[in-house]
This record gives structure tokens, sequence and C-alpha cells, in this order.
């Protein structure tokens, strides 16, 4: 059975993954899902770089404005909607161009997801209690002795990550390594062209990133937080008040965070963020790798996505 095509975009935030979508939209049949953890919450338009009202109409995108930001994501739900969008574009015969840098949600689509055991609140205030006791090296040296294997790819003070595989463990009786092993199917039903952007030059994409903070400021960002406070019951802790640029915002509104150093910790951790995509990207395979800051990136990808679609 011949599968039917589709297309992935990647890469880190700046790196042009939305201009270059838009091309290739233009050039071919193609219908674009959002892979962005972010622009699924709805009235955060400015901070997540939502397409303008004008694009999206001319480029629907799925799976944005899912949710409000008083609630709640996850990357099963992601591979669960993308899926069925997939299969949907794909009836209409057309090709999805499914487009983001959410790279969690890349993987759960291309490998799958294990079924580990969802969180226990009790469980995990018992081992923050132990850790807070006995410090995070001896939970992380317990791990060693019952789950080596993750252990090994763990540091002493990983807390959140040491907290997660203990929790696993006490509930299962099972390492995380014996779920990953039993992970679903992971390949979707489609040929898949996975491209890549990833600059060769970080000082450029460090620009590109500046640039792009300061436009979010002049553009609102934070009278649209201050918006989403009046709107809706939001803290802190929420993964919608806990996005890149959010979450300074916040602290700012807050008072953690002296309104002077708003940009430059909104700089700095845009940054903190494309490098840990990049890092993410780095550990793929089967990418088709694209300098976007190239003269001939958008020639690369069209010449690419032809020669996947036979044209």
């Amino acid at each position: 059975m011949v599968l039917p095509p589709a297309i992935l975009l990647i890469g880190p935030t700046a790196s042009g993954k939305t201009a270059l979508a838009f091309e290739l939209a233009t050039r071919f049949p193609c219908d674009i899902i959002s892979i962005d953890s972010a622009q699924v919450f709805r009235d955060m338009n400015v901070g997540t770089a939502k397409p303008a009202a004008a694009m999206l109409a001319r480029f629907p995108h799925r799976l944005i404005d899912l949710i409000t930001p008083e609630e709640r994501y996850s990357a099963a739900a992601f591979r669960s909607d993308a899926l069925r969008e997939m299969a949907e574009i794909a009836a209409a015969g057309r090709i999805p161009l499914l487009v983001g840098g959410t790279m969690l949600y890349v993987k759960a689509l291309r490998q799958g997801l294990a079924d580990l055991p969802q969180a226990d609140a009790a469980l995990r205030a018992e081992i923050d209690a132990e850790a807070a006791a006995r410090g995070w090296p001896a939970l992380h040296a317990e791990l060693a002795r019952l789950d080596p294997e993750t252990a090994a790819r763990l540091k002493p003070n990983d807390a959140q990550r040491i907290q997660r595989a203990v929790e696993v463990l006490r509930l299962s009786g099972r390492t995380l390594g014996s779920f990953f092993a039993e992970q679903q199917a992971g390949t979707p039903p489609f040929r898949i062209l996975t491209l890549a952007l990833v600059p060769e030059d970080r000082s450029a994409l460090h620009r590109r990133i500046e640039q792009r903070f300061d436009a979010m400021l002049n553009a609102g960002l934070v009278e649209e937080v201050l918006m989403l406070r009046e709107k809706y019951r939001l803290d802190g802790g929420l993964p919608s008040m806990r996005c890149v640029g959010y979450r300074q915002v916040w602290d700012m509104l807050e008072g953690t965070l002296p309104r002077a150093e708003l940009r430059d910790r909104g700089v700095f951790a845009t940054r903190q963020f494309a490098k840990r995509q990049l890092t993410w990207l780095k550990s793929m395979d089967e990418l088709q790798v694209i300098d976007p800051l190239a003269v001939d990136a958008t020639a690369s990808a069209l010449t690419a996505v032809a020669a996947h679609l036979g044209k």
C-alpha cells in the first residue's frame, strides 16, 4: 500500500518556519497543522506569534485556539488530534503540512508515547519530603540501584526527572525503560518528509530572537497578559503562563521581576528555549536539514517537497 505524503516543518523559534510554511502552502496543495504548545491557547496571540488574522484567513491553521489559558493540553492529546487532522486532510486529497517547534509533540507524533502511570500527587509530595530531608543525590542513588539505566541519564540534582522516575518505580514496580520498550507503535500511516530549519550562524538567530521579542513588546505583550489576568482565573503555575515571554511578564506584574529587566530576561529565556529546541533536533534522525539563513533556503525546501511529492 502506498502511504499518503505529509510534511513536517520544524525548527527553533524565530527560524522562519511560518514564512516558509506559507510559501509551501502557496506552491503545493497543503493544509497547515500547528505543532505549537503555546498557540493552542485562545486569546494568547502576541506572545505566541500567531499569524495575523488576514494570513490565517488565507492559510487556515488547525490545532490553534483549542483551549482557554486556564486549561491544559498534552503531547498525547496533540498526537491524537494531529493524526485525526492528518487523516481528514489526506482524505480530501490534500497534503498535511505540520509546522512548529514543540519538539515533544514532534517526538510523540513520529514515535508514539509510552503508557506511563498517571502522576500521583500524594506520592510526589512524599518524594519531595524525602528529597528535602535527604537531598536529591540520595534519591538519585536509590534510583541507580533500582533503575540504573535511567539514573545514568540523569544528573544527581535533576529534581524533576528523578522525582518522576522514582514515582513510576513506586507506582508500578517497573522502570521507565520498560515502559518505553513497550511504546505505542510510533510511525503514523504517512510518508513523512521532515524539514528541519537549523541556522548555522547562531548569533544571527540570536539577533532575530531579540528583534522578535522587541516586536512582541511593541505589539502589546504586557497588555495582553493584563487582559488575560482579567478575563481568566490564572496563576503562575499554569502551562499557559509558563510559556516563554508570558512567564517573564507575569513575574513583572507580580513584582518579582523589575520592569527594567523584562526585555533582557525575555530575550535570554527565548535564547535558552531555542537552544533546547536545537538540542532536540540533534537527537532526531531522518531529517532534511536546511539553513534558513542561506540565500537558497526557500528553493531548497521547495525542491525537497517537490521530490517528496513526485512533482
